[in-house]
């Protein structure tokens, strides 16, 4: 199912969806086909983030479109020992 037709379906809500397919551009992958579970209340929604399966999301449908940011190569931070002896 398509996002578009997600958000028509669930006006305004918290969505728990299998994400079918999917392809990259630049730093985002866009969403191209869904399948919705179920929705998701709002006091429920972080717990549901957290606890999330691989492959699943909960998202929005007030989203327009459905991507996700990717973070690639995040810069880490190395304490290094000052302390020579």
């Amino acid at each position: 199912m398509k996002w578009q037709e997600v958000r028509e379906l669930f006006p305004d809500q918290f969505v728990l969806v299998s994400i079918i397919n999917y392809h990259e551009e630049d730093n985002k992958k866009i969403v191209d086909e869904v399948a919705p579970i179920r929705i998701i209340s709002k006091q429920d929604a972080n717990k549901e983030v957290l606890q999330v399966k691989p492959g699943n999301m909960v998202y929005h449908t007030s989203n327009q479109d459905f991507v996700i940011h990717l973070r690639r190569d995040p810069l880490m931070r190395v304490r290094r020992n000052t302390n020579e002896n």
